[in-house]
């Protein structure tokens, strides 16, 4: 079973999805429960981990400190980094008559 699985022995009852470690699978089945028990100070919304509470704390703040390697943008979500990066790799299809700046949309 471990070759198969590798390292993650702790399984989710509710839908088989595998951990690593027993609060990992703990910490997943708040998802299953509805429970959200890490609150919003600023807002009163509710969040599952205290992660995703940080994370939305930054709406509040105005914090950035997610920075792109390649031109130096701030984002306050590495997922918002993620689909800003690909506008680096994407081709400039469309150029403005007017500067000569070349968009990929």
């Amino acid at each position: 079973q471990r070759t198969h699985k590798g390292d993650k022995m702790f399984e989710c009852p509710l839908c088989g999805k595998d951990f690593g470690q027993n609060s990992h699978l703990m910490r997943h089945q708040i998802t299953h429960t509805g429970e959200k028990p890490f609150e919003c100070p600023d807002c009163r919304k509710g969040f599952s981990q205290n992660s995703d509470l940080m994370r939305h704390k930054r709406t509040h703040t105005g914090e950035k400190p997610i920075e792109c390697s390649i031109c130096g943008k701030n984002f306050s979500q590495n997922s918002y980094l993620m689909k800003h990066q690909k506008t680096h790799m994407e081709e400039k299809l469309y150029e403005c008559p007017e500067c000569g700046k070349s968009f990929s949309q």
